[in-house]
């Protein structure tokens, strides 16, 4: 195999370095906006954000974007856009949250069955866009924001009208409990066994290992298996893929099916491993967050892992912004420089590799 040269090393390297110095100085003027220094605030989120307790929760708020961010590669690699993460994920974990709490089951199956709840839900309400992409010609973009709307008002009115169990002299609605068969402990026991010490905000949530295993399977099907080759090449040329005999509508209508499945887990993190339960206060953004993550990390399973962590940690170190008077919303604009720029220097390196290759072969072809 050949070895990279270092031209190629450098260019590899120059779009994440590019991104961060930009998204550093974007972020700086949004910080000097508040008359307030940016390197105090870089130093705090730090010093915060790095620790013990702290990157605990890095790895639980990164948890479900990863998860969320796979469901929204998968239809990219086909070409496809599914916005639709943010509903699917609530209604996957409003319904398994509340039919899995009616039964009992051995431990493992138990977990397995508000598993496949979750994704069935998911990947019945991305098929809906599925259908209208494959029969209609329906953009995927516009109906599953559409769906979008309709899933975050549907789980809205099933939770608080059939779903909630309500508590005499409470205002916080909730599903009936999970029992033990149906939560997934977390991972302290074992990160105790290698030095970590418990921590006083709780442990990791025990999906992180369904996540790690997500990332390995897509990587794996996506780039080694016949479906994976397919997926890309319909995304990559419809027509050239149809010619060669891909049924691209069939891949289309599965890329959305399976990406609305994926998209059911990710929002089981917190009701398996904290509240074991749906409640008022369940986790909004993550759908579009994730959409951020999947950019960010180019679709690839360590990628998204890397902006997972990133997004997760600039989460949870930004509440330390109100120790010094600085809004903790000022992440968000962290969040957002780092994406555009990141794009933009992508694109920008992209093209220059495509320019440096014309001139490498008009030379060769010159000779």
């Amino acid at each position: 195999m050949k070895k990279p040269s270092i031209s190629q090393v450098l260019l590899a390297v120059a779009a994440p370095v590019a991104a961060a110095v930009v998204s550093i100085v974007i972020s700086s003027f949004a910080v000097l906006a508040s008359k307030k220094s940016p390197m105090d605030a870089y130093k705090t989120m730090w010093e915060f954000g790095t620790e013990a307790g702290s990157l605990l929760e890095v790895l639980n708020t990164a948890t479900p974007y990863y998860i969320a961010a796979i469901a929204i590669a998968v239809t990219f690699r086909a070409g496809l856009f599914n916005i639709g993460v943010e509903g699917q994920l609530r209604l996957g974990a409003l319904f398994s949250a509340y039919l899995s709490a009616k039964f009992v089951l051995p431990p493992v199956l138990h977990v397995l069955a508000v598993f496949l709840i979750a994704m069935t839900v998911g990947g019945l309400w991305a098929a809906i866009a599925a259908y209208l992409k494959v029969k209609r010609g329906v953009s995927e973009v516009i109906s599953t924001i559409m769906l979008n709307s309709l899933a975050v008002g549907l789980t809205s009115f099933l939770f608080s009208q059939y779903f909630a169990e309500i508590t005499e002299g409470s205002n916080n609605l909730t599903t009936k409990v999970l029992p033990a068969s149906a939560q997934i402990p977390d991972l302290m026991p074992l990160l105790n066994k290698l030095g970590v010490e418990d921590q006083p905000g709780g442990g990791v949530y025990g999906m992180l290992l369904v996540a790690i295993a997500l990332g390995i399977a897509f990587w794996f099907i996506v780039n080694r298996t016949r479906f994976g080759f397919e997926l890309r090449a319909s995304g990559a040329n419809p027509i050239a893929a149809r010619v060669s005999g891909v049924n691209s509508k069939k891949m289309i209508f599965i890329a959305l099916v399976i990406s609305g499945a994926i998209a059911g887990l990710s929002g089981l993190p917190a009701v398996l491993g904290d509240t074991h339960s749906y409640t008022m206060g369940f986790r909004s953004g993550i759908g579009f967050s994730a959409i951020a993550v999947a950019l960010l990390g180019r679709n690839g399973a360590v990628g998204m892992g890397f902006s997972a962590l990133l997004f997760g940690f600039l989460e949870v170190s930004s509440r330390s912004l109100e120790l010094i008077d600085i809004a903790p919303e000022t992440y968000v604009i962290m969040q957002g420089s780092i994406l555009l720029s990141s794009v933009i220097a992508y694109e920008v390196i992209r093209r220059y590799k495509i320019t440096l290759q014309s001139k490498e072969l008009a030379k060769v072809v010159a000779a």
